[in-house]
């Protein structure tokens, strides 16, 4: 009876623990800019971290499967292959966060976050209720 006591409170814990794990390496996911992270492309290698850059014009296009594009920020440029579709509001010009990791010098991404701009807001002010003033 205590060794099955003991098999079910060590396969609790490492449940836990997988579950602990897979959490805070969701939370701890990096953020770079375009250009820090074409600069540290070799260090980042293949793991995980958000992208942030402006869509460059006419770099946009649409795949079976997702779309191809190409961010900029201060003259770095990164093309992107996103699998799924993209957001309603998603197009050239704007900025976005994207998840996903580098696979050789293309970046993979699986989710785009579209950043509403204090210029979106004055245009589309139904759409961002949530949104405080602007500061």
């Amino acid at each position: 009876m205590k060794r099955r006591a003991l098999v079910i409170v060590v396969v609790a814990v490492v449940v836990a623990g997988g579950l602990l794990w897979k959490a805070l390496g969701d939370a701890t996911v990096y953020f770079k800019t375009a250009d820090e992270a074409a600069a540290e492309r070799a260090n980042l290698g293949e793991r995980r971290f958000r992208l942030e850059g402006v869509v460059l014009a006419g770099s946009v296009q649409t795949q079976d499967n997702g779309v191809r594009f190409v961010v900029a920020e201060n003259g770095a440029r990164i093309a992107v292959r996103h699998k799924g579709d993209p957001p309603e509001l998603f197009r050239a010009g704007i900025p976005v966060v994207l998840e996903g990791h580098f696979r050789g010098t293309t970046y993979e991404s699986d989710r785009i976050l579209v950043k509403h701009t204090s210029e979106y807001r004055k245009v589309n002010p139904e759409r961002v209720k949530d949104y405080g003033s602007d500061p």
